[in-house]
Order: C-alpha cells, then structure tokens, then sequence
C-alpha cells in the first residue's frame, strides 16, 4: 500500500473514513447554503460574522467539559450521540426553509445548537483517531482525515452551488441532515476488539484544571496553541469571507460563490496529502505554514478579477492545511493517553473558540470597510500572532523552534493483549 494511505490498511479506520466523506460532503453543502441563506434573509455582513460566531461560540464555553467527557466515556458512543444530535438540527433549519416561514432569529439560533454538538464532537473526534489506528500511524491517518475533509470541500461547496439554483437552500440543508447516518452506521460496524482504547481517567477533582496546568507546563505545545488561535480567530474565516468577496468584491451569484470552496479545497486537499506522506513534525513547520497561509491570504485581497483570486486561493488552502495537520498531529504525538481529550479539546476551543470574536470583528470588517479588507486583517493578525508566539516562547521560555519538536515518547495505548487481559478481568468483576 501506499505510505500516504497507510493507515487504510486498519479495518476500522476505512469504516469511519467512509462514513466521514458522505457527512464531510454535506457538511460543506450545509456551510453554503446557511451563508446563502443568511445573505438572502439580511443581506448583511455582519450577520453573517454573528451566524459564523455563534455557531462555535459553544467550543469557546464547552471544550473542557467536551474534553473531560471524551476522557471518561466511550469516544465511539459520544460520537454516535453527536451524529444524532446536528442531524436533528440540519432537519429543522431545512423544514423551517423549506416551509418558508424562516426568521433569521431561527438560523442565529438552531448555528448555535448545531454549535454544541461540534464542541461535543471535535475532542472526540480528535483523540478517537489514535485509538483506530494507534499511534505509529496516526499521523498519517491525520492527514487522511484532513484529505477526505478536504476532498468534501472539493465538491460540496460547488454542489451546493448549482442544487441552491436548482431546487432552494431548504432542500441543500436536509441533505446534511441525512448524511449524519453514514457515520452512525461506520461507528457501529466497528470491531470494538481491534480498538486501542486507553483506560478511562478516573473521575477527580480539578481535572480540567490539570489539563490546563499540563499544557502550560510544555511551552512547546503553548507556541503551536497561541498560532493556531490567531490563525482560527481571524484567519480561517474562509466561508465568510469567501461570501463577501463573490457578492461584494466580484459581483457573482451563488454558482461561483460554490465554485470558490471547491478551488480552495484544491490547495487543501493537497496539502493534507503532503502531510499524509510527512514523517517528521517539526515546529519551524507549524509556525512557517502559519506565517506564508497570513501573507497568501493577504495577496488573494489584492487580486482585481474574480480568476486571479481564485488562482490565489489554492495556495492559501496548502498552507492553512500544512499549518493545521502539522498543529494537530503535534498535540497528539507528544501527551499522556489519559489527557488527550482533554488536550484536544483545549486545542478545539482555541482552534474553533476564537470564532465569536473574529467571525463578527471580521464580517463587521468586510462590511465597514469592504470585502478586500476582511482577508488583509485577518492574514495581517495571522502573521502577527505566529510571529509573537515565536518570540515569546523562544524567548521568554527558553524555547528553540530549530531542533525536532517530537523526540518519541513512551508508548501512548495499550497493548493489545493488556486490552483483553483488561477486559476479561471487567467482565469477570
């Protein structure tokens, strides 16, 4: 096999890759047609920064009990409740639409219950990527699961395009709402057996707090946290500002608005595949990607005609997701089995939690001072935060970025035979 599809060769990672690229494809049709739909109700920037805010606000309040719940309970079981959860949510927006009778205090708030499933579903989604495949291969399966993400974006934001003229957003969104169950039935054709699944932490007191405290102890893992922020915050605004620049900057409709995803995730999808191959992680990486994904996405503002910023955004997309499966696989690679929902899950709230205030500063942006200017201060921030972090952990803490960040740690999962040695000794309790 192929070492960039290596981690096929696991049973139960090519079952939850399957089922994730029929959701992944809805999940991008859904983006679409919400944005389209905020823009149809209000026409306005800046609700479409407040939809984008609220829809992960609940990563901002909910990552560290999301993260604890991930260390204590059956990551496959929390996964299936969460599939059931923004599927549910998916049907009522699209009834509302279809019906005719949405508000856009209906899509304000069905993005921020939809919100809560994803601050539920990220950690767990993280940390059960290792227990699938374990950690020699994890990650490559990283950069596998970015690849099918990224291949979803590579045609669901241009379906959605030409299904919203052809039969409405209402329908666009109930399709998501169905593609949840190809998850849930991945999830249970699993053989839990195979499964490297590290023992539950025990219930104590002060446990996010010590998840806390462990990642603040490792300056390391704090310098890729304080780039991935800035660059989720203000950079990765990508549905948003992407809507801006067609209907404002270029004057397009929603075909080419579509067709916008589907190039970017051109330069995505390559670069989770570049990083499916990667061996090494190191963190000159993490901070380079994040440096050249802010200047690219600073030159795609420049570009005058609707071609020349979609020619740009390729490199935009290879950059943001060099910068994301380097972050992501170095947080997993380097802490404890038993704090790794609840490291991911601080990951998550940084990553996604920083969108309620940069969704809305963004759109309120774009709408102030024009489409061009929601990229120019959103790259200009990503630099600005990458390159600080740098330096202050460089400096302050006595940080060097030039050595490989990950020396291999002990081994993070149980054997196989602990496994079932474990599970015999429950059965018989």
């Amino acid at each position: 096999m192929s070492p960039t599809f290596r981690a096929f060769k696991v049973r139960n990672f090519r079952l939850y890759a399957s089922g994730a690229i029929v959701s992944n494809v809805g999940t991008w049709m859904q983006r679409v047609a919400q944005d389209w739909l905020v823009l149809e109700l209000t026409h306005s920037g800046a609700a479409l920064g407040i939809v984008t805010g609220l829809q992960f606000l609940p990563a901002l309040l909910l990552g560290p009990y999301a993260g604890l719940l991930a260390d204590r309970l059956s990551k496959r079981q929390l996964l299936t409740y969460t599939q059931i959860a923004m599927g549910s949510v998916a049907l009522i927006l699209g009834g509302l639409t279809v019906a005719g009778v949405v508000q856009p205090w209906h899509v304000f708030l069905l993005a921020l219950l939809f919100g809560v499933g994803t601050a539920f579903d990220a950690p767990a989604r993280q940390a059960f990527v290792v227990e699938m495949v374990g950690r020699d291969e994890l990650a490559n399966a990283v950069g596998l699961n970015s690849a099918s993400f990224n291949a979803a974006r590579l045609f669901g934001p241009a379906l959605a395009g030409v299904l919203i003229s052809w039969i409405g957003t209402g329908p666009v969104i109930m399709i998501n709402a169905f593609t949840y169950i190809a998850v849930i039935v991945s999830l249970r054709m699993m053989r839990v057996s195979e499964l490297y699944t590290p023992k539950p932490a025990a219930r104590e007191k002060g446990m996010i707090r010590d998840g806390m405290r462990y990642l603040w102890r490792r300056p390391e893992l704090m310098m890729v946290l304080v780039t991935v922020f800035f660059a989720g915050t203000f950079g990765l605004n990508f549905q948003m500002t992407s809507a801006l620049m067609a209907t404002e900057a270029f004057h397009k409709g929603a075909g080419e608005y579509g067709l916008l995803g589907s190039v970017l995730a051109i330069g995505s999808l390559s670069g989770a595949l570049l990083a499916a191959r990667r061996v090494r992680i190191r963190a000159r990486l993490v901070i380079g990607a994040a440096i050249l994904f802010g200047l690219f996405e600073i030159l795609s503002a420049l570009m005058p005609t609707y071609l020349t910023f979609a020619l740009v955004l390729p490199l935009v997309g290879l950059t943001s997701l060099t910068m994301l499966t380097s972050a992501n696989a170095t947080m997993q690679l380097s802490i404890e089995p038993t704090m790794r929902g609840r490291v991911m899950a601080l990951y998550m709230t940084l990553l996604m939690g920083g969108t309620p205030i940069g969704g809305p500063f963004i759109g309120w942006v774009g709408q102030a001072m024009g489409a061009r200017w929601s990229l120019i201060v959103g790259g200009g921030l990503t630099v600005i935060g990458a390159v600080g972090s740098v330096l202050y952990f460089s400096r302050k803490r006595g940080l060097s970025i030039r050595p490989r960040l990950l020396p291999r740690p002990h081994l993070e999962v149980l054997p196989q035979t602990e496994l079932l040695a474990d599970k015999a000794a429950a059965k018989v309790a």
